[in-house]
């Protein structure tokens, strides 16, 4: 079971740097050439495989998926017995937010 999760986080991971990578190329301009002490206000993102490690730390359980929904990352997570939650990562901190 360990390594299906880690097999799941390592693809979320090597994914995660493709996207940002799409992401710039379609910044305008205008953005780009920015004052940069006005880029230093933004804080990097957390990407989802930082986010799984994140919430699946000290739970028992498996990683059922994940999905990025703005600022919050959201954890889909299964614990022994069957339950089913989800867990809420804050996407510029990267702080467990909640579970649901």
């Amino acid at each position: 079971m360990s390594r299906i999760l880690a097999i799941g986080i390592a693809a979320l991971t090597a994914a995660a740097p493709l996207s940002q990578a799409v992401a710039q190329d379609r910044v305008p301009r205008g953005d780009r050439e920015r004052p940069q002490h006005e880029q230093q206000d933004e804080r990097p993102r957390v990407s989802i495989g930082e986010a799984v490690q994140r919430a699946s730390s000290g739970r028992p359980g498996r990683f059922l998926g994940a999905s990025d929904r703005g600022g919050t990352i959201v954890v889909r997570w299964e614990y022994p017995g069957g339950r089913i939650a989800d867990i809420m990562v804050d996407g510029r901190t990267g702080r467990v937010i909640g579970e649901r």
